[in-house]
């Protein structure tokens, strides 16, 4: 039996011994692996330490302590790890590490962000599970070029696998290196999780909070501003769409690629102890994608570095170039979608709201800028708008065209200014109530539509306008919105509706629709056409677009009118001036109209067509009028203009005249 124990006993001690000696030999593996790829970064050019490093055999953790590192750009990017743990640790092949669990305490990130701004990132505690990656760097970094080192950092990434990372908070402290405008920013944020990360993508990251404080210093005083946002989240980013931008072999590639299917951010406030305060419910932004082409990294590096100090005045030029490349970064970024909503801030007159704002952009253009629910105050009372929106803003070109006005000495000439037509297509508003001069009740704008295209040079060729308006009247205004105030009403309902096109082939300008409709009085509509209409007139050269107005001839002209209770009310309005009754008004208008062209038809017989369609207008209310005036051979416009100042009834001689009325 002591045999038996005192040889267990040997072999226990043996066996141990052999453990020992087994992780000593595995530990001392494990640090030369380190020491090899610490020095691997080394000799990329940048700095990189360490202190102790231990392996546990039996849970195959790799503990090491007291990392630091240096990048070779400058500025130099630090980082610190207090400790790093990986457990479950284990090498399938020479070129790949995994992990069951990771996790990184005390770390702290410092670099340049901006001109002028120096950021300082702490977190704790990152911490991941099932890792997966390269066991070392996967190759050299030129540290000369950032570009390089965000590649470097992306091509890492999509090597990776891991179930999640997870930071339950991170501080971040940005400040000036001095300048005109001194200022600090601290950030604080919480719950930081990615999720799913495999080949370069990541299905879900999410922040559950940020809060943020600013001061800046202006003209000797301190503002303070401070707010938070309730949350951020991204669904599926794709690292090999951010990494195009990095890829100088893709600076000629015009397509789109995704970076994030959706991001949305929560309800956010901001306050300030000056200003007023400010909150939107959330925000989303669907479809994120970029263009190389248009949006390389070195670009935006400039950008950044180009900016002018924090608080300087920059020169023209130096404005002139920025615009220029803010205008190409438009151009090199697509949002399918855009919405912010809930907006809120207060003003002197009392809080406005906005209920969305929407957008979307591609190709340096928004193809529409609406602004719906806003709900203000003016200093005469409430205003309100249940849509405004911009259509098909070239906001790249408008930036370009901005810089070109940057010089406050050298005042843009016609052609720019007529040039910024061609960057919007139109315009529209809807549901507009707001206070008009005194009067207890508003105006209404039901809506209102401007558009414009068809261009020739900068001068479109094709244009509508169109609006519908209900508004207070009174015995001021002019008539025939006084016939309407004179009966008893307060309030009186519009709408016009103009179109102009213009046509090459045919060489021919209409203008149509042209409709005027005035509630309980009447509507008119024309159509009026020209021929013989050059391109060369659309010139912003008045004297070239005078001279080839020359050639522009008359075309048709008709006119049509239905009476709602024009007639009626003329004719009640005149009965109280002339102090006579009503049907006595009627004939004396009647008699009034026959004599009139009675006297016109001796100089153009035609004029006792339209008189006898006008009497029979008058006689009949509630009905139509229509006249159509068709030009006898070649009308020269011009000419038929001159003639209509100084003598109508000859300009109306150079037309065939057809008048009639019915119901």
């Amino acid at each position: 039996m002591v045999k038996i124990l005192i040889g267990l006993s040997a072999a226990i001690v043996i066996a141990a011994g052999a453990f020992f000696g087994f992780e000593f030999y595995v530990q001392q593996r494990v640090a030369g692996e380190v020491e090899a790829a610490f020095a691997q970064v080394s000799a990329g050019g940048s700095k990189a330490s360490h202190g102790k490093v231990s392996f546990d055999l039996l849970t195959r953790t790799l503990t090491i302590s007291d990392i630091a590192g240096e990048s070779a750009a400058r500025p130099p990017v630090t980082v610190k790890i207090g400790t790093f743990k990986a457990a479950g640790v284990s090498q399938p092949d020479p070129a790949h590490f995994s992990a069951d669990a990771i996790e990184a305490e005390n770390v702290e990130v410092a670099g340049t962000v901006a001109a002028g701004w120096r950021a300082t990132y702490k977190t704790p505690k990152i911490s991941v599970l099932s890792y997966s990656g390269p066991a070392g760097p996967m190759r050299q970094v030129d540290p000369a070029s950032p570009a390089d080192l965000y590649r470097f950092i992306l091509e890492h990434f999509a090597a990776v696998t891991a179930t999640s990372i997870t930071i339950p908070t991170l501080a971040t402290a940005m400040s000036t290196d001095g300048g005109a405008t001194p200022g600090s920013s601290d950030y604080a944020y919480s719950n930081i999780a990615l999720r799913d990360i495999k080949g370069g993508k990541i299905a879900a990251s999410t922040i559950e909070k940020m809060a943020f404080t600013t001061s800046m210093s202006i003209a000797g005083k301190t503002e303070k501003i401070s707010g938070d946002i309730a949350g951020f989240a991204t669904s599926d980013f794709d690292a090999a769409g951010a990494a195009v931008i990095l890829d100088p072999a893709r600076s000629s590639d015009d397509s789109y690629y995704r970076v994030y299917r959706q991001a949305t951010v929560g309800a956010y406030t901001m306050r300030s102890e000056t200003g007023p305060r400010i909150r939107i419910d959330g925000m989303t932004m669907e479809d994120i994608g970029v263009r190389p082409s248009r949006l390389q990294l070195p670009a935006l590096m400039a950008l950044i570095q180009g900016m002018p100090a924090p608080g300087s005045t920059p020169t023209p030029a130096q404005t002139r170039d920025l615009l220029g490349k803010v205008a190409g970064l438009y151009e090199g970024l697509r949002i399918a979608k855009a919405e912010m909503r809930g907006l809120a801030f207060d003003t002197p007159e009392g809080p406005l709201k906005v209920a969305a704002i929407r957008f979307n952009i591609e190709n340096g253009k928004i193809g529409e800028f609406a602004v719906e629910g806003i709900d203000a105050r003016s200093p005469k009372g409430p205003l309100k708008i249940a849509r405004f929106a911009l259509k098909s803003l070239d906001i790249s070109n408008l930036l370009r065209a901005s810089s070109l006005f940057s010089n406050p000495g050298q005042n843009p000439s016609a052609d720019q200014l007529i040039g910024l037509l061609l960057l919007l297509e139109g315009t529209e508003i809807k549901g507009l109530v707001a206070p008009y001069k005194d009067s207890a009740k508003p105006v209404t704008i039901e809506s209102l539509d401007l558009n414009w295209g068809q261009f020739v040079g900068p001068i479109p060729s094709r244009a509508r306008f169109s609006v519908k308006v209900t508004g207070p009247i009174d015995a001021t205004d002019p008539d025939p919105l006084k016939m309407l105030a004179d009966t008893g009403k307060d309030q009186a309902a519009i709408s016009f509706d103009v179109g102009a096109a213009w046509s090459e082939g045919s060489r021919t300008f209409m203008l149509a629709p042209v409709t005027a409709e005035i509630g309980e009085i009447g509507t008119a509509a024309a159509r009026v056409s020209l021929a013989n209409v050059p391109r060369e007139v659309f010139s912003i050269n008045p004297l070239q677009a005078a001279i080839m107005a020359a050639q522009i001839e008359a075309g048709v002209i008709e006119l049509a009118i239905r009476d709602i209770g024009g007639v009626d009310l003329a004719v009640a309005q005149y009965a109280r001036t002339q102090k006579v009754a009503p049907d006595a008004a009627r004939r004396a208008i009647v008699e009034n109209i026959k004599s009139t062209g009675m006297t016109m038809a001796t100089t153009n017989p035609d004029a006792m067509a339209i008189a006898g369609a006008l009497t029979r207008f008058i006689e009949n209310p509630r009905g139509t009028l229509a006249i159509k005036l068709t030009p006898k051979g070649k009308v020269p416009a011009m000419q038929l203009v001159e003639a209509l100042k100084s003598n109508p009834l000859s300009a109306l001689a150079r037309f065939q005249v057809e008048a009639s009325t019915g119901r």
